[in-house]
Order: structure tokens, then C-alpha cells, then sequence
């Protein structure tokens, strides 16, 4: 809708290059999922995917220091739906935000546009792998999933998705600790909704609350990609039970 303004807006910095080059890639790519046939497919996966991240980190998940952000990175950071007039609306604003937000904070939107587009993408990817062979994803088995996942090949790819979780995540819990960002989206929340950017007002908030609330996010972040790792490393290795860890994970 918006990729005109994508296009014609004026950046000057790497970062502002950096989110300028994703959001259209991602608007691209958001255009053809839309119109995909296995669109419906690749929300069932995603779905899938979340009760297993769920299970894998269900310690941490139940923990009530980690849980709202958990919630908030399975809910609103992997969302396979209902998240396009937040996307929407990002480029929409775009010009905006290259002309008033700091340049670290573009970098910033930059990795979670890319960890949105390369988690999709991969999603997309084993919806079609799994129509090619004729598995139903309406009943996703272990063994169909890591099967799926070992064809695909796209290793690097998947690597790149655990590195903008760790970076995306650490930068974000550095922003939160400004306690003036908390008083300027409380303070903006009306002119946010009379601008029709009340979703994606809401998805800063719920990210701000969700980091602010947790402590040693460091660790949080260190442990879970430790564990992806590793159930990378099962799942590459045909290993039976692959997301079963041991307890020092």
C-alpha cells in the first residue's frame, strides 16, 4: 500500500539505508504471502512452532520475570498474522521516523523487520515442503517438522534468525531502561490513536512493559539461544527425541 513512500523517501545513514532496503523486502514479501495459497498453511505452522518454543523454554516461560516477554516475542515479534495494519502502518510513517528518531534506533527496527522477514520466510518455505510431499499441517508431527526442516538446507539463514533474536533482544532492554521512553508513549497514546497508529503504538508499548518488567534479560537471551542451538544441532542430527535438552541448558 505504502511502497511508493518507501521508494521516494530520502536516508541518509547505513542504518536508514539498512530499514529502507527490509521494509520493502518485507513489503514485497508480505504482498506475496497474502496472495499465497499456503497462506492458511503457514499460520498453522507458526502456530505449531510457538507450543514448541512454549515447551522447549516452559521453565522460563512459567518463570514471572520472563513470561510477558516471552509472550510478547512469541505473540507479537513471531506473529504469522493479524499484524498488517501494524506493518502497515510502519511504512507509513517511515519518512517520519528516519527524520526524528536516532540512528541507533533505526538499526534497531532495522533487525526486528529482518528477524520478521526471515522467520516468515522460512516458515513459507517449509509450508511448501510440507504441500510437495503431501503432509498435512493441520497435524504436525515431530518427525514431519525436523524432516521439513533438515530438506530445507537454508542452515545459514536459521543461524541469522538466532543472531537477531540475541541482538534485537539486547538492544531492546537497553531502550527500556530510559525511563523517559515509558513517560513519551504514555504521553502519546491520543495522538496515537487520532493518527490511526494505535496498533503499532500498542506494539511499542507491549514491547516496553514486557523488557521493563524482566530482569538479567542477558541471560534470559543466552539461555535460549543456547538451547536453539542445540536443538539445531538434534535436529540436523536425526536425533529422536531433538528437543529434549539437558538440564544444564
Amino acid at each position: 500500500m505504502y511502497r511508493d513512500r518507501l521508494i521516494t523517501t530520502e536516508v541518509q545513514t547505513k542504518n536508514a539505508h539498512r530499514l529502507k532496503r527490509l521494509l520493502l523486502e518485507f513489503h514485497d514479501f508480505r504482498q506475496l504471502k497474502a496472495n499465497h495459497p499456503l497462506q492458511q498453511d503457514t499460520v498453522q505452522l507458526a502456530d505449531w512452532q510457538a507450543e514448541r518454543l512454549k515447551a522447549t523454554h516452559q521453565d522460563l516461560y512459567q518463570h514471572p520475570g520472563y513470561h510477558t516477554g516471552l509472550e510478547f516475542l512469541l505473540s507479537d515479534l513471531y506473529a504469522p498474522a493479524g499484524m498488517t495494519r501494524r506493518d502497515d502502518n510502519v511504512d507509513r510513517i517511515f519518512p517520519k521516523m528516519v527524520k526524528w528518531l536516532p540512528d541507533h534506533l533505526l538499526a534497531t527496527f532495522a533487525g526486528l523487520v529482518e528477524l520478521n522477514l526471515v522467520t516468515q520466510s522460512l516458515d513459507l518455505e517449509l509450508a511448501e515442503w510440507f504441500h510437495q510431499n503431501g503432509r498435512d499441517t493441520s497435524s504436525i508431527t515431530t518427525k514431519d517438522w525436523c524432516e521439513g526442516y533438515r530438506a530445507s538446507g537454508q542452515l545459514e539463514i536459521r543461524k541469522r534468525q538466532l543472531e537477531l533474536v540475541s541482538i534485537t533482544g539486547q538492544q531492546m532492554d537497553r531502550y527500556v531502561r530510559n525511563r523517559s521512553l515509558g513517560w513519551l508513549l504514555s504521553m502519546t497514546r491520543g495522538a496515537a490513536e487520532r493518527a490511526e497508529l494505535a496498533d503499532l503504538h500498542g506494539f511499542i508499548h507491549r514491547g516496553y512493559t514486557a523488557f521493563r518488567k524482566m530482569d538479567k534479560v542477558d541471560l534470559l537471551i543466552a539461555r535460549l539461544i543456547s538451547r536453539e542451538q542445540q536443538v539445531m544441532e538434534n535436529v540436523l542430527a536425526g536425533h529422536p527425541e531433538p528437543f529434549s535438552l539437558s538440564g544444564d541448558l
